[in-house]
Parts: structure tokens; C-alpha cells; sequence
């Protein structure tokens, strides 16, 4: 065969090239079936949680009073349960978690940070229903016995077991953080006479600001969505809040409403729908804090990107 023909057979492409097309495909499939997902589950959420604002009058979501037997669906006790729970473990767990982190990432000898790391991340695997469980037996009777309240099943009580369940990611993350500031930043300060506490709250924590608000955000999302040990150790009691005695009082939040009525409601019935309003509610809530998260972080790069420029 003349050796121009050889050179015009087409050349079989690289087998590098075709792994690293096929990879692409699939990260980029993976990328569109995660927000195609998300917006199935809203749309469900939509279709069964709509009718409940033709079947039930708006101001009767909205009061204080949630009895489904006599049809009285007020969504106020459950929000407000569900924020109080959220916020007193937001309040214990994010210092406990970011001194956490600084310890771990720059005060900790190199040995104990190979041991401790693993250890917290670890302690994330534990499931909510042994949390739940131990709340029930250890904690609850501690709260009653040592605050004299008249139940150890309390909104504090979940707010406890919620932060200790936040802890290990918020750990995990901000000390990820930490630990990917620049060696250079901290012998900088450090050169120019400052103290290594200083170091650390002047310069280590204001760059990895991105990633400790990351770290809290993500620990907020586990607190407002956990379900089985706040309906364990909370007391499921539906009503408003009457003041800062409200902490040390039974709640009821909305994710432990919908685990424990879904299974017995009637399908197509209006408090079926009003579950899934509360479905919503949730949603919406998630969404407000990851985009409030996102606007902060985004203006956080741009405020470097101009300093930098």
C-alpha cells in the first residue's frame, strides 16, 4: 500500500480524551439531575400543599392554635417551635464549634489533630434516633432535675442535642477553612509582632470567613431539618411561645408534626394538605437561609476581588 494512503487513514482518538469527555458528561449530568430534583420535589410539594389554602381560610393557617381532630390548623406554634429549637442551637453550637476549629487547625499538636479530626467526623455518622434515644434517658432527666423545670422535655433539650448533631460538620468545615489559609499570612503577621491569638483573630479567622459561614449555614441546615430527636425530647407540645421561659417549656416543631401525623392523616383530606403546607413552609425556610448565605459569601468575593484590584 503506498505509504499516502497510510497517512491519510484516520487516527483512532486518544483513549485519554474519551474518558475525559464521558467524565465531563457525567459531572455535568450529575450537576442538572441534582437542581432537576430539587425542583420535582417543589413541584410535589406544590401540587399537594396548595389545596389546603382553598380548603382551610388563611387565617386560621396563621393562628395560635394547632388541633386537627376540631379542624383548627395553625401553623404559628409549629414555626415558632421549630425557630426556637433552631436558634438556641444555632447559639450553642456555632462558639463551641468555631473555638472547635481553631483549636484543632492552630493550637493543637500535629498527633492529637490526627486524632481528633477522624474522631468528630465520625461522631457526624452517629444517627438521630441514638441521639434522640439518649436525650430521652440521660439529658432529659438532667435538664428537670438541675433547672427544676416540670418535664425534662423541652425546647432546650433538643436545642442541646441539635447543636451537639450540628457540631461535627460545622467542626469539620470551618477548620477545612482554617487549615487552607496561607502559611504565609500567619508568619506575615507574626513578623510584624503580633501575638498568635492576635494572628488568629485578626487575620486567620477574617480570611476563612467564606468557609466559616459555609460551616454555620450547613449547620443551621441540619438543626432546622432533623426530625427524630426533636420529636423525642422536645415534648410535642403545640403553642406560642410566651417569653424567654419558653426555652425551658415543651414545643413542637414542624418537622417532628409531619413525622408523627403523616402516617395516621386520611389521604386527600385537609389536614393531609396542610402537612404538606408545612412541607412547604420548610422549603421556603431552607431556601431563605442557603440564598441569605450565598449573598453574604458572593459579597464577601467581591469585597476581596476590589481589595485585591
Amino acid at each position: 500500500m503506498p505509504t499516502s494512503l497510510l497517512t491519510l487513514k484516520p487516527q483512532p482518538a486518544p483513549r485519554g480524551r474519551w474518558t475525559e469527555f464521558i467524565t465531563e458528561a457525567l459531572i455535568r449530568a450529575a450537576g442538572y439531575s441534582a437542581v432537576l430534583f430539587v425542583g420535582l420535589i417543589l413541584l410535589f410539594l406544590l401540587r399537594e400543599g396548595l389545596p389546603a389554602f382553598a380548603e382551610v381560610q388563611v387565617t386560621d393557617l396563621f393562628s395560635a392554635r394547632w388541633y386537627p381532630i376540631e379542624a383548627h390548623f395553625g401553623l404559628l406554634p409549629l414555626i415558632s417551635g421549630s425557630l426556637i429549637v433552631t436558634a438556641g442551637a444555632v447559639l450553642i453550637a456555632v462558639p463551641f464549634g468555631l473555638a472547635t476549629a481553631i483549636f484543632i487547625a492552630e493550637i493543637a499538636p500535629r498527633w492529637l489533630r490526627e486524632f481528633l479530626k477522624p474522631f468528630i467526623e465520625v461522631l457526624g455518622g452517629l444517627p438521630s434516633v441514638v441521639l434522640g434515644f439518649m436525650g430521652m434517658l440521660v439529658l432529659a432527666p438532667w435538664v428537670r432535675e438541675t433547672l427544676g423545670t416540670p418535664t425534662g422535655l423541652t425546647a432546650f433539650t433538643g436545642s442541646v442535642l441539635l447543636a451537639g448533631m450540628a457540631l461535627p460538620t460545622l467542626v469539620s468545615v470551618a477548620e477545612d477553612a482554617l487549615d487552607a489559609v496561607p502559611r504565609s499570612y500567619r508568619d506575615a503577621a507574626l513578623a510584624l509582632g503580633a501575638t498568635p491569638w492576635q494572628t488568629i483573630w485578626r487575620v486567620t479567622l477574617p480570611a476563612a470567613r467564606t468557609g466559616v459561614l459555609t460551616a454555620t449555614m450547613l449547620g443551621i441546615g441540619r438543626a432546622i431539618g432533623e426530625t427524630m430527636t426533636v420529636m423525642m425530647v422536645t415534648g410535642n407540645a403545640a403553642r406560642l411561645p410566651d417569653g424567654p421561659a419558653a426555652l425551658f417549656l415543651p414545643v413542637r416543631t414542624m418537622t417532628a408534626t409531619i413525622a408523627a401525623e403523616m402516617g395516621e392523616v386520611a389521604n386527600g383530606s385537609a389536614h393531609y394538605h396542610v402537612l404538606f403546607t408545612i412541607g412547604i413552609a420548610l422549603f421556603v425556610i431552607s431556601f431563605v437561609v442557603n440564598l441569605a448565605a450565598s449573598a453574604v459569601v458572593f459579597q464577601q468575593k467581591k469585597r476581596s476581588e476590589r481589595l485585591l484590584s
